[in-house]
């Protein structure tokens, strides 16, 4: 049977098919959710066991300087989609936000609650040039009227102003907060009693490819993982609670950041068991598209919305060498692991030493497809396609704005890199 690509070639010989729109890759973005920089094998991880992750790592190039725009969520996914800095567009926080507290010496800032429709979101640039486009798992960018649905995406799945699933186990729509009302997952039905919601979303993303595969089409996966709640299927647990129980003694498991305490050793037998689901799923993906003759014809980015969590809410995870983790612009929480393949492009198993920053995905992909550059649309975005191709490209300084006090102990503060020198300044006192 024929793969779509040589279906299009053939086309193209007979003159029924411009090259350009025949030649067009697919392309998976798949968002993990406050995953560490040290959380995979590729990048050093001992305890944590990614095969999947690191088979695309060896498939394509590795990226030691990938960074997120913020320390949170919804500013990041936000800066992915629009190609701008969350400062631009108002959304400096995760949402709905953190309220203010008397301890506090600064209020935070007014914030927008959704990604404007103003904005041509990148599924948009897509879906214009006939790709079929699909978001599977978090979305977080404001609710009704603001849904993926709203800004480009074919399919919806799972997608709200939620930032957190209730639990990681079905049913998802029953849970009840300490007020008693009931928290919902709007687009996100529920499964069987016990289904694994990595698992799911994975499902859906399968589906997805399937029902896709005769045109280009966009896959922005977005796992919940390894978000709160922590919580992972008990056998996997098991497995990593004995191989904790092995570790050797290595010097404190928690050190003092600011009022915090800062996790500094990767033992954390649940976030383990969720981040080999999410690398199961990960291979899922690839046994798909090679089954479906697509592998050849297919970019796949892996990266995370934000640093792991080390100072709170459970601190499952350390980023050491770098400082601290969510939350904090130290280089915990903004440096980001990011796993290209651009197949006949990028040299397998190659590594990239150059900074690169999330709104840079936009003209990244839109380049990688073939389609013109939208330059007042990804205004802060610059592409990176000459790195996937082996080659260099200048470096510009890179910008943090994070004016809010985080759920994980960051103040409010700024932060500039340019060049290997990096300046931070705290908005409390304007000390640097």
């Amino acid at each position: 049977m024929y793969s779509r690509l040589l279906c299009s070639l053939l086309a193209i010989a007979l003159g029924v098919l411009p090259a350009t729109a025949a030649t067009r890759p697919n392309v998976i973005f798949i968002l993990a959710d406050d995953y560490g920089w040290k959380d995979l094998g590729c990048y050093g991880s001992t305890f944590y066991e990614t095969p999947n992750l690191n088979r695309l790592a060896a498939q394509g190039m590795r990226f030691t300087q990938a960074y997120a725009a913020c320390c949170v969520c919804s500013p990041t996914r936000a800066s992915i989609l629009s190609g701008k800095y969350p400062a631009r567009l108002h959304i400096t926080d995760w949402l709905p936000g953190r309220a203010d507290n008397p301890r506090q010496m600064l209020n935070h800032p007014i914030i927008t609650q959704h990604l404007p429709l103003e904005e041509v979101t990148l599924a948009e640039a897509l879906k214009a040039a006939d790709y079929g486009t699909g978001l599977v798992g978090k979305w977080h960018l404001g609710g009704p009227g603001f849904y993926p649905q709203d800004q480009g995406f074919d399919l919806n799945f799972g997608g709200s102003e939620n930032g957190a699933t209730p639990s990681f186990f079905s049913p998802y729509n029953v849970f009840k907060r300490k007020s008693l009302r009931p928290f919902t997952m709007p687009n996100l039905p529920n499964g069987p009693d016990g289904e694994y919601l990595t698992d799911r979303l994975t499902d859906e993303a399968l589906k997805f490819i399937e029902q896709s595969k005769d045109k280009p089409f966009f896959l922005y996966l977005a796992h919940y993982a390894v978000h709160t709640p922590h919580e992972a299927k008990e056998t996997m647990i098991e497995k990593y609670r004995t191989k904790a129980e092995a570790l050797p003694a290595s010097g404190p498991e928690f050190l003092p950041e600011h009022d915090r305490m800062s996790r500094q050793v990767q033992n954390h037998p649940v976030y383990a068991a969720m981040i080999q689901s999410l690398d199961e799923g990960v291979g899922r993906i690839l046994d798909k598209l090679e089954q479906l003759g697509l592998d050849k014809q297919t970019v796949i980015f892996f990266t995370s919305d934000n640093g792991g969590l080390t100072t709170s809410e459970g601190s499952p995870t350390s980023n050491l060498p770098l400082r601290a983790g969510k939350g904090w612009n130290y280089e915990g929480g903004i440096r980001e692991p990011l796993l290209v393949k651009w197949p006949g492009v990028t040299s397998p198993g190659s590594v990239c030493d150059s900074p690169i920053i999330s709104t840079d995905y936009y003209p990244t992909i839109l380049e990688i497809a073939g389609l013109p550059a939208r330059p007042d649309q990804h205004l802060d975005g610059a592409s990176f396609a000459s790195l996937l191709k082996g080659a260099s490209r200048p470096n510009r300084p890179l910008f943090w704005h994070y004016p809010h006090y985080s759920n994980q102990g960051g103040r409010p503060s700024g932060a500039m890199r340019n060049g290997d020198f990096k300046l931070i300044e705290s908005y409390e006192d304007m000390h640097v």
